[in-house]
């Protein structure tokens, strides 16, 4: 794809990407495919998808009480536990309000480790990383920023998302839809956004703006950025996913960058 190419001109020392539809067949590459890199917050996504197979398994439930007093799974993984960004600080009561947390996907990885009685690092290698042949994945620190991996792998994992293998393609479509709707809250270098729509792990793209997707993204984009400069996105009305991973701190470069990239991406498909 020659949209691609664009992201040798990033300014970072290494980059790599690549844009895969709901089959898993991959579109076009750019960069070291097999280069590991931290994903930051990506890991959310892979920490989420470990959430849906225990669910789906019938190990936890989203009701089942984690967090705060009156929090549970559902708000956790949404987001909505009132928890603090990285504290255990409650900072509003559950459900009230979009507050983006590292804690919170920490408490949340916990309360399935405690149900299951399996580390949640090894859940999510056996679950998740296993079974879709991701092979160069691995959960090394926080289940909310601690992963690391590799575009090749993550295109695996961008095919299930879109046609779902490991759980159901309901869940899925739960996941990828908003949960505890029309909560105020900041989007992580984006702003305070009116409606912070976040689906169960995934963030919505819908009406925010700014947003780090492109102005042609549809509403319904899914997906997850990363403070080391990495992202994942799933646009179902284009039919395509894509991954992009650098070593380079987000910031006003990938601010930049990534929106034109994502809709020359999506003008190429058209």
């Amino acid at each position: 794809m020659e949209s691609l190419r664009v992201v040798s001109e990033w300014p970072v020392e290494h980059a790599a990407t690549a844009v895969v539809d709901a089959e898993g067949r991959v579109l076009g590459t750019s960069g070291p495919l097999d280069h590991r890199f931290p994903l930051a917050s990506v890991t959310k996504l892979l920490t989420s998808y470990a959430v849906l197979v225990a669910v789906e398994e019938g190990a936890v439930e989203w009701d089942l009480p984690a967090g705060p007093e009156g929090s549970t799974l559902r708000h956790l993984i949404a987001h909505a536990s009132g928890l603090a960004f990285d504290s255990a600080d409650v900072q509003a009561a559950p459900g009230t309000k979009r507050i983006y947390s590292n804690t919170g996907f920490e408490v949340l990885a916990d309360a399935v480790a405690g149900a299951t009685g399996i580390p949640f690092a090894d859940y999510l290698a056996e679950g998740v990383f296993a079974p879709l042949g991701m092979s160069s994945s691995s959960l090394d620190g926080s289940a909310a920023a601690g992963a690391t991996s590799t575009v090749a792998d993550l295109v695996r994992f961008a095919a299930e998302v879109q046609h779902p293998k490991l759980v159901s393609a309901k869940l899925v479509a739960e996941a990828t839809s908003v949960v505890f709707p029309g909560l105020r809250g900041v989007l992580p270098g984006y702003g305070l956004q009116r409606a912070n729509d976040w689906g169960l792990g995934f963030e919505i793209k819908a009406a925010k703006s700014p947003h780090w997707t492109g102005a042609s993204s549809s509403p319904r984009t899914v997906g997850h950025f990363g403070q080391s400069g990495t992202f994942l996105w799933s646009d179902p009305d284009a039919g395509v996913a894509c991954v992009a991973l650098t070593d380079r701190r987000f910031g006003e470069w990938a601010v930049a960058a990534w929106p034109p990239f994502t809709d020359g991406v999506l003008a190429e498909l058209r």
